[in-house]
């Protein structure tokens, strides 16, 4: 079994096919986490995934280049209708995409971390794991691990550990993958990781514990190669589990279970 740990069906681009897809997946035994990023694709993600017994789960939050004061279709941080997602479905099972992102702008820095630190206190409420986005500003001056490694070291020191998540979409370098693993975290890789310019995200993948990683989609986004500039899919997952068997040089069934049991033990699948 496979386990895409953040995909979008719940987005606008797959309105037309977001059930073919899924009858797909489930019939290559793939099993998928709808992300939100807004209340409405939240709430998308939620009725997507309450059609399915098994496979189809949800994460809700607002992402961070959605906060109040951002200039790409901003909306405040309505905690309560977050909380109702999560007591109306069993099958939410993590809060996310939450984060800190510099790469539009630095000035609503501030927002961001409140808007972060809301959500984990959710998480932390509801005994679920977060999915954290992180972006750097586009000059690369502005480092976005940094923040958000000084608010989940807080939050631990302050919790006694109780947090626990995935950094999605890792993109940063060897020692601050560390960082996160310190925190109790687990790290998440795209097909970003097959890119033939990405040897330092491949070698991060190489050296990583296997036990501490999730692989991802990030569909419609960030397609793996030979696939890549085109829409991804969720079935693409096995590229990038293909991928870390080759970097890691192991047998590319020993990724797919383990990367699976670090889903289901980290959102509690079942």
């Amino acid at each position: 079994m496979l386990v895409d740990s953040h995909c979008h069906l719940n987005f606008s681009d797959f309105a037309e096919v977001w059930q073919s897809i899924i009858a797909d997946c489930q019939q290559k035994n793939i099993w998928l986490i709808n992300v939100g990023s807004q209340l409405q694709t939240s709430q998308r993600a939620v009725e997507i995934a309450e059609q399915y017994p098994q496979g189809v789960y949800a994460s809700v939050a607002l992402h961070p280049i959605h906060v109040l004061g951002s200039e790409s279709y901003p909306e405040d941080f309505i905690l309560d209708r977050y909380e109702s997602l999560i007591k109306k479905s069993k099958k939410v099972v993590a809060v996310g995409e939450t984060g800190i992102d510099f790469f539009h702008s630095d000035k609503i820095l501030e927002k961001q971390k409140e808007v972060f630190i809301s959500h984990l206190n959710l998480a932390l409420r509801f005994n679920l794991p977060v999915i954290v986005h992180g972006r750097n500003s586009q000059d690369g001056t502005k480092n976005a691990y940094e923040e958000i490694l000084k608010i989940l070291r807080q939050v631990q020191t302050n919790t006694g550990g109780q947090l626990r998540g995935v950094i999605h979409c890792y993109g940063g370098n060897l020692e601050q993958a560390h960082q996160f693993l310190d925190v109790g975290f687990y790290v998440g890789f795209t097909g970003i990781v097959t890119f033939k310019n990405a040897k330092d995200l491949q070698a991060v993948a190489q050296t990583l514990p296997l036990d501490r990683i999730l692989i991802e989609t990030d569909a419609p986004y960030l397609a793996p190669e030979p696939y890549r500039g085109q829409r991804n899919y969720p079935q693409y997952v096995e590229l990038v589990a293909k991928k870390i068997a080759e970097l890691k040089q192991i047998d590319y069934n020993k990724v797919v279970e383990q990367t699976a049991q670090n889903a289901i033990q980290l959102f509690k699948l079942s």
